[in-house]
């Protein structure tokens, strides 16, 4: 059996999502007025999506403690944070925002840890996926 087929792979790596999305979330908002200085973002920007990112921690955290992984849901988050990956890089790449070199950074590492969340959360999908007779193919 591979690691990604383990029955417990998927709610931790859910849990690890809603932990760094808890952790950058409460930073975002903790830290608002030093990280714009820093990074160039905007504070509205930082704010919102330090809202979203501590609502979405809560979901996460809830699919991590489910006895059955919501697939279909965990299949959302792989796409959405697909999507959060793509955002981050297309607003660095716009030039709508003035950001630092920090500010790259802070957007850029949000962007490879969410890339990193959704490969592993594909794997485990892919790994545990029913078989035709309702079995998961090891």
């Amino acid at each position: 059996m591979s690691i990604f087929a383990s029955p417990r792979f998927l709610p931790r790596v859910m849990a690890a999502d809603a932990l760094s999305c808890t952790a950058t979330g409460a930073l975002q908002l903790g830290l608002t007025d030093m990280l714009a200085r820093l990074t160039g973002l905007p504070t509205a920007l930082l704010t919102g999506t330090g809202v979203f990112l501590l609502a979405y921690a809560a979901l996460a955290a809830w699919m991590a403690r489910r006895p059955v992984p919501p697939r279909r849901l965990i299949g959302l988050v792989v796409v959405g944070n697909l999507a959060w990956a793509a955002g981050g890089v297309a607003l660095l790449a716009s030039g709508l925002v003035a950001h630092t070199a920090l500010g790259a950074a802070w957007v850029l590492a949000q962007s490879l840890v969410v890339i990193v969340l959704a490969d592993l959360q594909w794997m485990g999908l892919r790994a545990t996926r029913p078989a035709r007779g309702g079995m998961a193919v090891a």
